[in-house]
């Protein structure tokens, strides 16, 4: 059994989802935040852990664009919508973000994401705005299932993706962060776990970079 702090170099996979009121992260609201926290099986297969469905307030000035509302189905402002300010709503991500990490002995959180570098830069906006310290995610570094299940199962969209591997899928909770959040988190385990028997093991004592240094030569 390989533990989560020794199988990504110590960095600790939380599936993160955003539902935004558009696609650019400096002045559109973010709406909800969804995340799933991992953790392995004592066969070192990756399983869902504890999760996380929050309602966030639109910033001050923050743009909303009809289309986005139209595929969320997310009213913003409605009355009975438990939403919170955004710096609050990222103190609770980033709690459960610390204590998996604690739990898990791993140093440091990758965002793990179907087109991930979209829900870590609406992340990283919002931390700017809000000021909120101690953020536990990598900068820029991510894990994205687009990448994974676009090699492995030839599809790139997540509800197509899901269902080839035997999935579930419900049309009607798409675009919700939670669910998909959810969803995301069952397919990257399963593409994971699927490839563990294919992992690439270095010679021991030997460092991934020594080996590829050792085994290259330029050609002539």
């Amino acid at each position: 059994m390989r533990a989560m702090a020794e199988r990504f170099r110590g960095f600790l996979p939380v599936v993160v989802d955003l539902e935004t009121g558009g696609f650019e992260s400096r002045t559109d609201a973010l709406l909800q935040i969804g995340a799933v926290t991992l953790t392995t099986e004592a066969s070192g297969d990756l399983v869902l852990a504890e999760s996380l469905s929050l309602e966030v307030l639109p910033f001050e000035g923050a743009r909303i664009q009809p289309e986005a509302l139209a595929l969320t189905g997310i009213d913003p402002h409605h009355p009975l919508r438990p939403a919170l300010p955004e710096g609050e709503a990222l103190i609770r991500l980033f709690r459960l973000v610390r204590r998996a990490l604690v739990a898990e002995g791993c140093t440091r959180a990758i965002l793990t994401g179907h087109n991930a570098f979209f829900d870590l830069g609406f992340l990283n906006a919002a931390v700017a705005r809000s000021g909120v310290k101690r953020n536990p995610f990598h900068p820029f570094s991510t894990f994205d299932t687009v990448t994974l299940a676009g090699i492995l199962t030839g599809q790139t969209v997540l509800a197509k993706a899901a269902q080839s591997l035997g999935l579930s899928f419900d049309a009607s909770h798409a675009h919700q962060a939670h669910y998909d959040a959810l969803l995301t988190a069952r397919l990257f385990c399963l593409l994971v776990n699927r490839c563990a028997g294919i992992v690439l093991e270095t010679p021991a004592g030997r460092t991934t970079d020594e080996t590829q240094d050792a085994e290259w030569t330029p050609a002539s």
